[in-house]
């Protein structure tokens, strides 16, 4: 039997799953990025998450869930606008801050089902493009992304000096 998935806004209830997930995110990273990501860790304490939750204009966080509202996945999002400059147009853009499966459902196309639902947002919200960062650490995550439409915007160099 195939799993119904829905996709909704999140709410407070959510907030004990989205950390799971959060802490599913920084292994991915620490596992590549050990001098920048501390495992077991996550990007948002649940103080964060419920303000984040009530920034729905802003800040938009999409929840997937299979047919008895457990949380499969999430994507957070902000709408940022960019003001005109001397040499760029002013713009609206929506920039996906983090995108999660849960590790145990990968494979379902969980992943594009959210994604779509972000564009759809974008759409809604008068968004001109959708934007993220992928760690390099991370070609599960890139390979997705490209496999989806996305491309590469710009491209982030570093030199570690000190580990």
């Amino acid at each position: 039997m195939e799993t119904t998935i829905i996709i909704r806004p999140a709410d407070m209830r959510d907030i004990p799953r989205m950390g799971e997930l959060l802490v599913q995110v920084c292994n991915v990273h620490a596992a590549g990025r050990p001098d920048i990501f501390i495992p077991e860790h996550r990007k948002y304490s649940d103080e964060e998450l419920r303000f984040l939750v009530g920034q729905t204009e802003t800040a938009p966080i999409l929840i997937a869930t299979d047919q008895d509202d457990y949380v499969l996945g999430y994507a957070f999002c902000q709408i940022h606008d960019h003001p005109a400059t001397d040499n760029t147009h002013a713009r609206r853009t929506l920039y996906l801050d983090d995108l999660c499966v849960d590790s145990q459902c990968r494979g379902q196309h969980i992943g594009t089902r959210l994604y779509n639902a972000v564009r759809e947002l974008a759409v809604e919200k008068q968004c001109c493009a959708i934007q993220l960062n992928v760690w390099a650490c991370n070609p599960a995550a890139t390979r997705f992304y490209e496999k989806i439409g996305l491309r590469p915007l710009k491209t982030c160099l570093e030199e570690v000096i000190q580990e």
